[in-house]
């Protein structure tokens, strides 16, 4: 290449070589910047606002139990709506709308968006309320952000998650819960005592919250470890996948390209500043692990599970003519989106599979158009499983209703900076973290589409697709 251009500037006029010359240095220094894409056809649609990503920040994703258990919901959720606030720098009063995502439930704090936005100083003008649809909950608060600005109704929407799993709701089981209640209508001493003579010992067995479909009774290890052994996934392959996830996520950390943490001065503690839960270890450690859903026999481990995580993230979502009118260089466009459910009972984990045929035919698009893949891990069976689905012309005639499977994605482009096995999974928090993640993946590696996809209790899913901004 450079004898080529040695021989082109020779044979060229002084003037011209200066130009070329110019051309060359500007280009190199575009070059250097961010790897520019390749440009495909575009998803932006005529009369359709654009809607924009300016930014998107998480604070650490931390194992439960560890320096947030101290804390409630809306404290982590603050902390994320503060690191997007000052990230942006965006005026408080200039947001229209706060949509947060969350699954378990803080009873004191049930519409958690409010609190946190109150929390974080934005105006008391500023309505916010909390949607929940499991692990694609903060999805949910992103799509529901892009059809408010999509309608006219708001200009810009801040959208996000919490789950703090280190301190979840325990209820006294129905009995005590009845007798209490009725102790309180009680109105003479004597009614009061004839209840509580009624209490027994199994009132006092509290009721704990399960991580089990209502419809099924089954816990999501369990059938994910069904999953596996349906799709023969073996238990050597599974824990590859998850080394593979937390050898990428470390290097992540370590090369400084989780952009999206902002540190989190934990009160009363130590200032976090990284995920606690990557743990690189080796194939030979992780055979050691016991199964631990399907006693003996099972394949899903600790190991190629997802961990119980706390965390919180937040993304800023504005129209595109109004992040422009405010100085904003946006991130990436928010283009298209599906949500798909299937039965929860043989099917709970293949939303991923269902959600990216149902988006890839409504967009038009291909796999192969697809530069950056990032989905989430549940379980390290769940995302292969996911795979061969995808790569089935058998699954795709027989479930999905088409003549031909869309292809597996290319483990080149997927999860590269490591994926929810490594980083954590704060239920409702994922999704803001696998866009942002997709967007600044694509700058870094010149892609211009990525496809976000998730499975979610219930049997439900989620596709997105996201576009580089133009650099």
């Amino acid at each position: 290449m450079t004898s080529m251009l040695t021989c082109i500037f020779r044979n060229l006029p002084a003037s011209s070589a200066w130009a070329l010359a110019q051309i060359c240095i500007n280009n190199y220094l575009n070059f250097s910047i961010a790897v520019q894409p390749k440009s495909k056809k575009t998803l932006a649609k005529t009369g359709v606002k654009n809607i924009v990503v300016v930014d998107g920040v998480r604070i650490p994703f931390l194992q439960s139990g560890t320096s947030y258990s101290d804390l409630m919901p809306h404290d982590l959720a603050r902390a994320a709506l503060q690191g997007l606030l000052n990230r942006t720098s965006i005026p408080r009063d200039a947001v229209d709308y706060i949509v947060y995502g969350t699954v378990i439930q803080e009873v004191k704090t049930s519409n958690v968006a409010r609190e946190a936005a109150l929390g974080a100083g934005f105006s008391d003008k500023t309505p916010a309320h909390t949607v929940t649809m499991a692990c694609i909950s903060s999805n949910q608060a992103m799509t529901t952000g892009v059809g408010m600005i999509a309608a006219g109704q708001c200009d810009a929407v801040v959208a996000g998650g919490v789950e703090l799993m280190s301190d979840i709701p325990i209820r006294h089981n129905r009995k005590m819960r009845k007798t209490m209640l009725t102790l309180n209508k009680a109105k003479t001493l004597g009614q009061k005592l004839a209840l509580l003579s009624k209490i027994r010992p199994d009132y006092f067995a509290p009721d704990l919250p399960l991580v089990t479909e209502f419809s099924t009774n089954e816990t999501m290890g369990h059938s994910a470890d069904r999953l596996a052994a349906a799709f023969s996934v073996s238990r050597l392959e599974q824990d590859e996948y998850a080394l593979r996830s937390h050898t990428l996520a470390k290097k992540a950390q370590e090369e400084g390209w989780l952009q999206d943490v902002v540190a989190f001065k934990v009160p009363g503690k130590e200032t976090v500043t990284k995920d606690n839960g990557i743990r690189p270890s080796s194939i030979e450690q992780m055979a050691k692990l016991k199964p631990a859903f399907v006693k003996p026999y099972g394949t899903v481990t600790a190991a190629n599970s997802s961990f119980l995580t706390d965390g919180a993230s937040a993304i800023l979502l504005m129209s595109e003519e109004k992040a422009l009118a405010m100085g904003f260089k946006p991130k990436a466009y928010l283009r298209d989106f599906v949500y798909v459910s299937q039965d929860p009972k043989d099917q709970l984990l293949l939303g991923p599979t269902y959600a990216t045929s149902k988006l890839l035919e409504r967009t038009g698009l291909t796999m192969a158009d697809i530069d950056v893949f990032e989905f989430h891990e549940a379980f390290a069976g769940q995302i292969l499983a996911n795979m061969k689905a995808m790569d089935s012309d058998w699954f795709a005639q027989n479930y999905i209703g088409k003549k031909s499977k869309v292809g597996a994605p290319s483990l080149d482009k997927f999860n590269s900076w490591g994926g929810s096995l490594s980083l954590g999974h704060p239920f409702a928090a994922t999704g803001c973290r696998l866009v942002i993640t997709g967007a600044h993946r694509l700058k870094k590696e010149g892609g211009q589409y990525c496809l976000v996809a998730a499975c979610a209790a219930g049997g439900q899913g989620h596709a997105m697709i996201v576009e580089l901004y133009p650099q």
